[in-house]
């Protein structure tokens, strides 16, 4: 084990010096279904505590799927009306959820002590808001026949420019770096399920090339309404069979049928390891690699081979200057729908080769729900808090194997593991995947 450790060293300290800066995390913070914050969200986690149930937020009757991931209103508490301070109106759930883990977070990694806010960047996964039904038939009023009535319209207050604001992914990126006076590099990432990785890999790569000292980096997700969930029930993606909505998310499973889809929001405050030390900044981990890539495929499909998962994990592992054989846990993408974690584990397989089924590996998706551009966020702040606290999180609702997915996928109830050499998963639709290589802090 010595030995081995060393030669690990030996590897990360080879890549500090080909990288231009270390990038390390300085604070992390998230909201979810099953959690208002990272440590409730982790204790239950590692309880197997599952945050799915029937939704609420919109008439479901009728619809092949009526569950989801929901995060309660209460816990977007008062500090949000002290935050938004005017732009209320600008700004959706999505938003909200992101600035109540973008609070935690940034309060963690004590963000307001550093003085030159022009070296703060942001770099947001998020989508934007889809329109209610109520919108719509709203604004269905004043469709002439061959012109809108935009007088009538403004006259009546049916619609105003902040609905506008609300459905721009960039605007929420404006906001947070409003409201966190973030004043460096400011961009948003709209690839689907890979959003949140992808706005951490890209904001890791800003650091590295020394355009920012910090980001404020991760993803958001809020659209259980109607027009949000549709398309996915139209495409046959939700889980349509269930004994109960806790039981209904079951990744790697032989029964699974299908993603549940969820609300939340997940940050990381990243900071290059100079600029954490020298203002004393506590760091929880190091971001040692990212990879991304396409499919080129399907939009709806991944390749059967799983050659775009395979080039992403490879590529965040070859980024951190680390082999295969040193990845100890693995964070799945895991949505409970039979293509992608059979081809998940087929991308495993290739990557990791004969060390493949002495990996375990875990879904958080089996008790948060599918939070799109969330989940990436959420779940590389859930690997870093399992990998400090010597835990891996499980898989729950594992009952039947599937002889495709023969992993070891933690089943039901977390595991005590030292580990700290980590990668974590988001495969979007239309073939957007990316990965993120974590390690434990070292010095």
């Amino acid at each position: 084990m010595i030995g081995r450790l060393a030669s690990l060293q030996e590897k990360l300290d080879l890549n500090a010096h080909t990288k231009s800066r270390r990038v390390v995390v300085t604070g992390y913070g998230m909201i979810t279904p099953i959690g208002k914050d990272s440590g409730e969200t982790f204790g239950n986690a590692r309880n197997s505590v599952s945050g799915i149930d029937f939704i609420s937020s919109f008439e479901t009757e009728g619809l092949p799927c009526r569950i989801g991931g929901q995060v309660s209103d209460s816990w977007l508490g008062g500090f949000q009306a002290k935050r938004l301070q005017g732009i209320e109106k600008c700004s959706s759930r999505g938003l909200k959820l992101m600035i109540a883990a973008t609070s935690e977070a940034a309060e963690m990694a004590r963000l307001d002590s550093i003085e030159n806010r022009a070296m703060i960047g942001v770099s947001l996964g998020y989508h934007g808001e889809n329109p209610s039904v109520e919108d719509l038939v709203r604004l269905y009023r004043y469709a002439g026949g061959e012109s809108w009535d935009i007088n009538g319209l403004t006259r009546d207050g049916v619609y105003s420019f902040f609905n506008f604001f609300r459905r721009k992914p960039d605007v929420a990126c404006s906001i947070l770096s409003i409201l966190f006076h973030c004043r460096g590099a400011n961009f948003t990432v709209v690839s689907a399920c890979a959003a949140g990785t992808q706005a951490i890999g890209e904001a890791l790569g800003a650091i590295r090339a020394g355009k920012a000292d910090v980001m404020i980096a991760g993803g958001c997700e809020s659209n259980l309404n109607f027009m949000g969930f549709v398309g996915f029930v139209l495409i046959r993606a939700l889980v349509e069979k269930y004994s109960s909505p806790d039981k209904a998310s079951r990744p790697f499973d032989r029964k699974r049928n299908g993603f549940v889809m969820s609300e939340g929001a997940g940050t990381l405050v990243l900071e290059s390891l100079e600029h954490a030390v020298a203002r004393n900044a506590p760091i929880f981990a190091e971001v040692l690699g990212y990879g991304s890539s396409a499919d080129a495929f399907r939009i709806t499909d991944m390749h059967p081979k799983g050659d775009g998962a395979v080039f992403a994990m490879q590529q965040a592992i070859a980024d951190a200057g680390l082999s295969a054989s040193d990845i100890e846990y693995i964070n799945a993408h895991g949505t409970s729908t039979i293509q992608n974690d059979q081809i998940e584990t087929l991308a495993i397989k290739r990557v990791l080769g004969e060390r493949a089924k002495q990996v375990p590996v875990s879904s958080n998706k089996s008790m948060t729900g599918h939070t799109i551009a969330a989940g990436g966020a959420i779940e590389a702040g859930l690997t870093i808090m399992g990998m400090n606290g010597s835990i891996v999180l499980p898989t729950i609702n594992y009952e039947f194997a599937d002889p495709k997915c023969d992993l070891d996928y933690v089943p039901n109830q977390a595991r005590q593991l030292e580990h700290g050499i980590s990668l974590s998963n988001s495969f979007g639709f239309g073939g957007q995947n990316a990965c993120l290589c974590l390690g434990k802090f070292r010095k």
